[in-house]
């Protein structure tokens, strides 16, 4: 008896420390814990989880990470296993790249070269130092195409950073091309890489300390009270850059300046170049001075992106030559941008040239984008869809399914390593055809990555399938709401498109989430007005989110009285899209092409695009694009809106 109760203690007593053992983490837990060591530089605790994750798809990130964290003593053994063991994969070309960066840092010049040839992916610093390479051999020739990386708009690399100096060191670069860069860190508003370019000028010509710290931060004082001698090129630049500082917060009070004496002591060109300028922050203002402005810079050599906004200056002036005029003098690349290729053909158009018109439209009709749509619609051809939708059979999907890149992104996906799975995702589908695209896309919409399958089947080429380019998960709730809410369904799902791609648990880096990426606040207030039993934790609820944005898109909606501007509105809030109209009324297209967030302009032409093509897709309004646009109604100042919408 005494034996069994002791037996029975024991027992007892092993199963509660058998309990009480933490449990071995699963395989997709040591890889998020590897994954945490790499991010952390802690190679010992990297190697302690990669032992637990032989055999598992994602393997090959684990043995990347460590190489990773040991590049600057790798070997070239070691680099080519690995190379070779994952030929043609983006681990590979990653590892590539980053050996090729530290070979170029020990200018180990034979051993780059060979390595240099099979790099898949453009690095601005291994482009320096094959430069470098270059000009160890003896080839001067690097140094005329290495021009374009002195004028990157941008801290240079550490590379490039070399390479100009040697570049500096043999009279390559002289004090003018140092001038002209710091010319263009200051136009971009980079002011620290400015001030480490201009330590390469010689002393002599180095400005002022104080001045150019007048000049950044308080230029209307260093403007009202300019030095009395322009000649010295550094004092010359130091006001330069005052004008350029103010310009960029008051274009009118810069004009002031510059038609002021103070503007005649510069010699015409600089005067005429920063006209330019001004004319350039006026013309993204809006200001009807900025057409005035950019006629009083003629003969200044303006890059792309003033020139762009001189088009657009010259849309909003109703001024069609002036338009033809800048996009003329657009660079070969940026003309072959849709957008002039379509107002250029408008211009002809206004100027009764029917066939420049048309010849300049049949560039671009056809294609699925905003000017592809519109110059279709100028041809009179109504926009559909391509049919019949191709659709993979079930041994492409197989395949595709088998792929070793699309399982790690897949893989990568599910553990929410979203932007290391989108960089798998994007280099393994790079080369496939349309068949392949397609097979890739089905694998990526049965596995809910929603976003994958719509913009792999939106890179095909000659067979489509429309109904996977504009998928519509989750219809149900979308239908059930935007009727709720009298909203077009088709509206609703290009917001949403355009906004997460139907990602339910999508976060920005500003903190919008869910399926229509709502602000915090902007959740809070919604959830407010209607009554609704809120936390933010239920933000990324399918129902609750479209609930929420549907009614939101209602409010701007009916605020506003456009969808053009409700979108703009969406994106950047009521505020801005109100003042971006014009005095008088504006044709949505011209709205459209001159709001003056990057970001904004490419939402609002596409959110109108995807409208068009949901209601193709799913038998909407068969309204077009240019019904949609229509003309956006001028301010007022008896205009009344919600001053309370977020």
């Amino acid at each position: 008896m005494i034996l069994r109760h002791f037996l029975t203690i024991a027992l007892a007593l092993c199963g509660t420390l058998a309990a009480a053992a933490p449990k071995p983490p699963t395989a997709d837990e040591a890889l998020l814990k590897a994954h945490e060591a790499f991010r952390a530089g802690d190679a010992l605790k990297l190697a302690k989880h990669a032992a637990a994750l032989e055999g598992h798809v994602l393997e090959p990130y684990v043995e990347y990470w460590r190489l990773k964290l040991r590049i600057e003593e790798l070997t070239a053994r070691e680099a080519h296993q690995f190379l070779h063991r994952y030929a043609g994969s983006y681990l590979a070309d990653r590892l590539r790249s980053d050996w090729l960066k530290e070979l170029g840092k020990r200018a180990e010049w034979q051993t780059f070269d060979l390595e240099l040839a099979p790099l898949v992916q453009d690095d601005l610093e291994i482009r320096c130092h094959a430069w470098s390479s270059r000009l160890a051999r003896g080839d001067d020739g690097a140094y005329g195409e290495a021009q374009a990386m002195w004028l990157e708009p941008k801290e240079l690399p550490q590379g490039c950073a070399v390479l100009a100096e040697k570049m500096i060191a043999q009279g390559r670069l002289t004090v003018g091309d140092v001038w002209q860069r710091v010319r263009v860190l200051f136009e971009s508003g980079q002011l620290a890489a400015a001030k480490r370019a201009l330590g390469y000028l010689p002393p002599e010509e180095t400005p002022d300390e104080r001045l150019l710290s007048q000049a950044a931060g308080n230029p209307e004082k260093l403007l009202a009270s300019p030095p009395r001698n322009l000649d010295s090129r550094p004092v010359r630049e130091m006001v330069r850059f005052a004008v350029v500082r103010l310009a960029r917060s008051g274009p009118r009070a810069a004009a002031e300046v510059l038609v002021a004496p103070l503007g005649d002591r510069f010699p015409e060109a600089e005067r005429n170049s920063l006209w330019g300028r001004i004319a350039y922050e006026a013309a993204r203002r809006h200001l009807p001075e900025a057409v005035q402005w950019y006629r009083r810079a003629w003969g200044a050599e303006l890059n792309d992106e003033q020139l762009a906004w001189k088009v657009r200056a010259a849309l909003r002036a109703g001024d069609g030559q002036m338009a033809r005029d800048a996009i003329d003098l657009l660079s070969v690349t940026a003309r072959q941008d849709a957008a002039w290729t379509y107002w250029y053909g408008r211009a002809h158009a206004a100027q009764g040239n029917a066939e420049g018109a048309r010849a300049y439209f049949l560039r671009i009709s056809g294609q699925p984008h905003f000017y592809g749509v519109l110059a279709s619609e100028e041809l009179g051809e109504a926009v559909a869809v391509p049919k019949p939708f191709h659709v993979p059979a079930e041994d492409e999907v197989a395949q595709a399914k088998r792929d070793p890149g699309l399982a790690r992104a897949l893989a990568l996906y599910r553990l929410d390593l979203r932007t290391e799975a989108m960089r798998e995702w994007i280099f393994s589908i790079r080369n496939l055809d349309d068949g392949r695209l397609l097979a890739a896309a089905e694998v990526a919409r049965r596995a809910e990555v929603f976003d994958r399958a719509i913009n792999t089947a939106d890179r095909t080429a000659q067979f489509h399938n429309y109904q996977v380019r504009f998928l519509a998960p989750f219809r149900d709730v979308f239908r059930e709401q935007a009727r709720a809410f009298e909203l077009e369904e088709a509206w609703v799902l290009g917001i949403v498109r355009q906004e997460s791609r139907f990602i339910a648990d999508a976060k920005s880096a500003a903190g919008a989430r869910g399926l229509m990426q709502l602000m915090p606040a902007t959740a809070r207030w919604v959830a407010g007005r209607i009554g609704m039993n809120y936390s933010p934790q239920r933000v990324t609820e399918v129902e609750t989110n479209v609930t929420l944005g549907t009614r939101y898109l209602k409010y701007v909606l009916d605020d506003l009285g456009h969808p053009v501007l409700a979108s703009a509105a969406y994106n950047a809030g009521p505020g801005r899209a109100r003042r971006w109209r014009d005095v008088k009324p504006l044709e949505g297209a011209i709205y459209a092409e001159t709001i003056p967030f990057d970001e904004t302009r490419d939402y609002v032409k596409k959110v109108m695009t995807n409208t068009v093509f949901y209601a193709a897709v799913l038998g909407g309004k068969t309204l077009s694009l240019k019904q949609r646009l229509g003309t956006v109604a001028p301010k007022s100042p008896n205009d009344r809106f919600d001053e309370n919408l977020p």
